[in-house]
């Protein structure tokens, strides 16, 4: 009975450490910054180019999770950068982008 907690703790961070990436998402790169900073980032750049209202959409409390949508896109099924706690060592968020192309791949690069 005394390893029935450990195996319970073990499989929870197994789960954790094998996050899938979010539906229909292409992985642009991961950052050193908090998720809430790169996703502020990405924002303004799309903001400032594009002259529009940017969303953004909290997933998880405190900014831990957002999706920044392409200027003129809404949720929940717009294209955008999905930003993310990172699930490996070397970075703290990991961003991807589902539903739009190249032109907002680079805006996001330059928050990385």
């Amino acid at each position: 009975m005394k390893f029935l907690p450990l195996i319970a703790i073990t499989a929870t961070l197994a789960a954790c450490a094998n996050q899938p990436i979010p539906n229909g998402a292409q992985s642009v790169g991961t950052s050193q910054q908090p998720p809430a900073a790169v996703a502020q980032c990405i924002a303004k750049k799309w903001a400032d180019k594009s002259q529009q209202q940017v969303v953004q959409q909290s997933v998880l409390a405190n900014d831990q999770a957002v999706d920044v949508y392409v200027p003129g896109q809404q949720p929940p099924n717009g294209a955008a950068a999905t930003v993310r706690p990172a699930w490996n060592a070397n970075a703290k968020t990991w961003v991807g982008m589902r539903g739009a192309g190249g032109d907002a791949s680079s805006d996001i690069s330059a928050c990385l």
